[in-house]
């Protein structure tokens, strides 16, 4: 579904820890022409509880596109990863890994786990912004993303 022609946003879930990675993120999303609302959580427990609308989070929309951390407090990204692709109404929502590993191990897990892609985050911050605005370019202009039943 090309949400874009619809005239909706592009709703993203960010689970990011680090606050000046979410600075960053934030900025590199918000130049261009692909409208779209970002959403951070700082754990994979805040993450979850996102996801199924619990609590605070009853209220906020259904992400297409989920930008996950690997090393989270309280629950890691691995965890948050196996929950969403087993759960039957989140397993839908693609879900990019955005991490400083680039363990062999971390990959292989996280693509046996059915992540859609698998990005490390460069730590120069020309080619971190880089990175985000090539995401949002190939997620947000160039891919279909499926029905999300909350809209």
């Amino acid at each position: 579904m090309n949400l874009e022609i619809l005239g909706l946003p592009i709703e993203i879930l960010l689970v990011e820890d680090n606050p000046g990675d979410v600075r960053l993120t934030i900025e590199a999303l918000k130049d261009g022409r692909v409208q779209n609302n970002l959403h951070v959580a700082k754990d994979g427990v805040e993450a979850m509880a996102f996801l199924r609308h619990e609590r605070q989070y009853a209220a906020v929309p259904t992400p297409d596109l989920i930008l996950l951390d690997l090393n989270l407090p309280k629950k890691d990204g691995r965890q948050v990863l196996a929950e969403i692709k087993t759960d039957p109404v989140l397993k839908r929502i693609p879900v990019v890994i955005l991490t400083t590993s680039e363990a062999e191990v971390d990959i292989l897990k996280t693509y046996e786990l059915h992540a859609n892609s698998y990005i490390t985050k460069p730590v120069d911050l020309d080619q971190f912004i880089k990175v985000i605005r090539s995401i949002k370019e190939f997620w947000l202009t160039v891919v279909k993303f499926p029905p999300n039943s909350a809209r």
